[in-house]
């Protein structure tokens, strides 16, 4: 996805101001990347004024047969300009918000995707010690790749006989998350400052994060899959109590906690038979 691309010249300065303020709401900044991209993406396929359009022209573009979206995408599309075209109405730039009767999207139930005892091994063997690193942070404690970038040694502090880790999540959610001891070995050898230093002030970008772990891990295999895995292994430790995997992977709802954790068919052959003899 470009972020080059630009906005015509009627959208320019409402753009500028919708963008403003949603950061003034603290809106997350992944949040605000994508609605700008959308909105820049309507703008350039419609050609219409922005406070000229109507329903007719939001549903005829999300519900276009040529745009090969996927659900999730389409519903991205639809939230950027309902969020656009509510603030465009609310502050009076509108008399109606046209985005209100567009349809919904309802987003597509994901499912567990973990990576591969197997995956990991490769991923781990013969890898520098950076490399190695983003894997175990991913595989053990279940770190997203833009949680990775943010790592810096000062989040590491001692707490009787246990390590933690602070860490920067999604939507300005931290949260403190244990060191196993192959991990902690490896931060310590780390010089004081980010994990993982780069040009992006000062430490690498989400993206390169991923990519990365794209390189060192088996075809097909990305990082957020050793998400799963982490999230599947602290479930089964954790007795499936799913209020510690969701406070372990830092989910604001358990709906979510529950599309990372596998449920294995032995797991579930047991469970149904168990039941059928009680």
């Amino acid at each position: 996805m470009s972020n080059k691309l630009m906005a015509p010249a009627p959208w320019a300065e409402p753009i500028t101001i919708y963008i403003s303020w949603l950061r003034s709401a603290n809106r997350p900044d992944s949040t605000i990347k994508q609605y700008s991209y959308r909105l820049r993406r309507f703008a350039a396929d419609t050609g219409r004024d922005p406070f000229a359009v109507t329903v007719d022209d939001l549903t005829s573009y999300l519900g276009a047969e040529h745009r090969l979206w996927g659900r999730n995408t389409r519903r991205g599309a639809r939230n950027a300009l309902r969020s656009f075209y509510t603030w465009a109405h609310s502050t009076g730039r509108m008399t109606t918000n046209p985005a209100l009767l567009t349809p919904p999207a309802p987003a597509k139930r994901g499912y567990a995707r973990p990576a591969s005892a197997d995956a990991i091994a490769f991923g781990l063997w013969g890898a520098d010690e950076r490399s190695a690193l983003l894997v175990l942070l991913g595989y053990k404690m279940g770190l997203r790749c833009i949680e990775m970038s943010l790592c810096h040694t000062s989040d590491l502090r001692r707490e009787g006989p246990r390590w933690i880790l602070r860490v920067h999540g999604k939507g300005e959610r931290d949260r403190d998350v244990p060191v196993p001891p192959d991990v902690l070995a490896r931060i310590q050898r780390l010089p004081a400052g980010w994990f993982f230093p780069g040009q992006i002030d000062g430490h690498l970008s989400n993206g390169h994060v991923s990519k990365l772990l794209s390189r060192a891990l088996p075809e097909g295999v990305t990082g957020h899959m050793l998400r799963h895995s982490a999230a599947t292994r602290v479930h089964k430790a954790a007795g499936g109590n799913i209020r510690i995997t969701q406070r372990f992977l830092g989910h604001a709802s358990s709906e979510t906690t529950d599309i990372y954790t596998e449920v294995e068919e032995p797991e579930l052959h047991d469970a149904v038979l168990a039941a059928a003899a009680a």
